[in-house]
């Protein structure tokens, strides 16, 4: 039975294990329905790449990406508390080994896909803007972000994608 502050990885070989969440309000989990909707949509991107999720939590998107067949994971992530909580699910999977923790842009390579899930209470658009500039040619951004206010354009990106789930909204952009 999952508990309260459980996630379940939604696709993969770790389909159906749990991760858990951080023990703080700092952080908030996106919900399973959009995760299946996203890895629905950008599962065929996954083999080989090299991925970033940016504002990890609890590292699920990364995880996940990880499952789907990832080459390697950056968490880029700063709450304490979430890192530890990252930290513990790459070490209950397994996925040490492809997976790195980073605390600051200044540590992020070139990404075959990104992930940004920022919190809504403050989506942090400029540190996003800076973020996408480590997307690689050919790369996938997902980006989920409050109704209000509204993400800016990104410069190169194409949008694929455009869903509402209740407050959410993700955007799957292609990098030309």
């Amino acid at each position: 039975m999952r508990a309260k502050n459980q996630l379940r990885i939604v696709s993969g070989y770790l389909s159906g294990q749990l991760i858990d969440t951080p023990k703080t309000s700092a952080t908030k989990p996106m919900g399973e329905r959009e995760r299946i909707a996203i890895f629905n949509q950008i599962r065929s991107h996954l083999p080989e790449a090299r991925v970033l999720d940016a504002f990890a939590g609890s590292g699920a998107l990364g995880i996940t990406a990880i499952s789907n067949g990832a080459n390697s994971v950056d968490f880029l992530e700063k709450n304490p508390e979430a890192i530890k909580t990252i930290s513990a699910n790459l070490k209950k999977h397994k996925c040490n080994e492809r997976a790195k923790i980073v605390k600051n842009i200044d540590g992020l390579s070139v990404y075959d896909l990104i992930f940004a899930d920022p919190p809504y209470n403050n989506p942090q658009y400029e540190l996003v803007e800076k973020i996408v500039q480590k997307l690689a040619q050919g790369g996938i951004l997902v980006l989920s972000h409050p109704k209000e206010p509204t993400p800016p354009t990104f410069d190169g990106l194409e949008l694929l994608s455009d869903r509402s789930y209740a407050g959410a909204c993700i955007k799957i952009y292609f990098k030309q």
